[in-house]
């Protein structure tokens, strides 16, 4: 995950690859159900960043994020999923979220984040995945009209990554967690 970024724009076929890939993503009964909001200009990228922090020095940190030339936000939709598998080729006469032990709406829209930070890898460019916090879903669903039945499952930001920000200076969760061996994670046969 890349914390800092240029302002330096995203090759455009860049941006499509990135998309293409995202489309790729695994759903449940391919029922599809998501959609990405591409922001990509300045008149966009500004009032969204400003729904996402303020400059007090809680937040300051996240300031060389908000260079990222484009953000892309996974939404899902529950909606999609309940319809599709209320048809008769998935045998289910009804809508009921108690047939899903887990939303794989949001999983599979996960995936499709996934797949745009390994595409942005790929491309030789940054990225970060990043939660919108929820005060700020209302006000990013007028803005953007985004429609209710579309959740954002948070954001992705694609950038160039920003060499003069040394990483010692960047902030996140794995300078003060140590990542989990293997053998804490994996489990053979049985727990």
């Amino acid at each position: 995950m890349v914390r800092a970024f240029t302002d330096e724009p995203v090759d455009p076929q860049a941006v499509h690859r990135i998309l293409t890939a995202a489309n790729r993503a695994p759903s449940a009964g391919f029922s599809q159900g998501y959609a990405l909001l591409v922001l990509d200009q300045p008149d966009q990228l500004a009032p969204f960043w400003a729904l996402q922090y303020d400059d007090d020095d809680d937040t300051a940190w996240f300031a060389p994020v908000t260079k990222a030339p484009l953000v892309v936000v996974p939404l899902s939709c529950k909606d999609i999923y309940l319809d599709r598998y209320a048809r008769p080729d998935k045998g289910w006469t009804d809508r009921d979220e108690a047939h899903w032990p887990v939303p794989y709406w949001d999983i599979d829209t996960g995936f499709m984040a996934m797949l745009m930070l390994l595409a942005a890898v790929d491309e030789g460019l940054g990225a970060l995945f990043f939660g919108i916090m929820p005060a700020a879903i209302g006000p990013f669903r007028e803005l953007f009209s985004v429609p209710e039945e579309y959740v954002p499952i948070g954001a992705v930001a694609i950038g160039h990554p920003d060499a003069t920000v040394a990483a010692a200076d960047q902030v996140g969760s794995s300078r003060v967690i140590k990542r989990r061996e293997l053998a804490e994670l994996v489990h053979r046969g049985r727990w």
